[in-house]
């Protein structure tokens, strides 16, 4: 998931991210990502199904 990025590398990355933002508002962005990626994939799956909807009608005519 992370690609090349060590243990020690993402731990400073969580270190830096702590200290700019403080622990108790992570939770916060966090859950405020997760709602922005949940949409994203279904935005992705409604194009997707869209996408087969035309196919289908193209092979009928």
């Amino acid at each position: 998931m992370f690609g090349h990025f060590g243990w020690q590398e993402i731990l400073l990355i969580l270190l830096i991210i702590i200290i700019l933002f403080g622990a108790s508002r992570i939770p916060d962005i966090m859950k405020a990502m997760g709602k922005g990626i949940k949409e994203f994939k279904k935005g992705v799956d409604s194009k997707e199904d869209d996408k087969k909807i035309e196919d289908k009608e193209e092979k009928k005519d």
